[in-house]
């Protein structure tokens, strides 16, 4: 008989959460909880999901410690940010008049201000994983005219000589609080 025992009420509890759930990680977790309540034993749950001997143990354990809705609650989420959201919306807010405005804003501009505010040097990648995270896209000049008959057109319609960002009107994909 298995060790890791629970009533069918919280069995169905636990199978119901993991159906809702869009979220792989509590997903895997509970699908080991339901996995040692069949029966399987702990070697056979680690080769079915991918795991290892003490982290199934660790997960039963912590289940009875915590009950589920506890359990299912994602805690791991990186939040590995050299400064807090807010400084980064108030840097962020100077350049978005700007960009409004018409102007051009580059991505060395906001490095530049960043820095700044920072006190150190940071990296390109960071600051363009902080665009994308406000909802800031890059906006670019079309290389020529769509109908355009010469050559003259179309440098004539070009408006814009650099890479620039702007704020993008609809909300982010992973920032579903800054739309509210």
């Amino acid at each position: 008989m298995s060790r890791f025992q629970i009533s069918e009420e919280e069995y169905e509890a636990i199978k119901q959460a993991e159906k809702e759930t869009n979220d792989k990680n509590v997903s895997r977790r509970l699908r080991v909880l339901m996995l040692r309540h069949e029966g399987y034993k702990v070697r056979e749950v680690a080769k079915m999901v991918g795991m290892r001997l003490n982290s199934i143990s660790q997960l039963c354990q912590r289940y009875r410690e915590q009950g589920l809705e506890e359990f299912k609650r994602n805690k791991y989420t990186s939040h590995r940010r050299a400064l807090p959201v807010e400084q980064e919306e108030e840097i962020l807010s100077r350049f978005e008049e700007a960009a409004k405005a018409g102007h051009e804003v580059t991505a060395q501009e906001i490095k530049a201000a960043f820095d700044e505010v920072r006190g150190k040097d940071t990296g390109r990648g960071y600051i363009y994983a902080l665009l994308r995270r406000h909802g800031w896209r890059k906006v670019m000049p079309r290389p020529k005219h769509p109908k355009a008959a010469s050559e003259e057109a179309c440098e004539a319609s070009k408006k814009l000589s650099k890479v620039y960002w702007k704020r993008e009107k609809t909300c982010p994909r992973n920032r579903k609080d800054a739309c509210d």
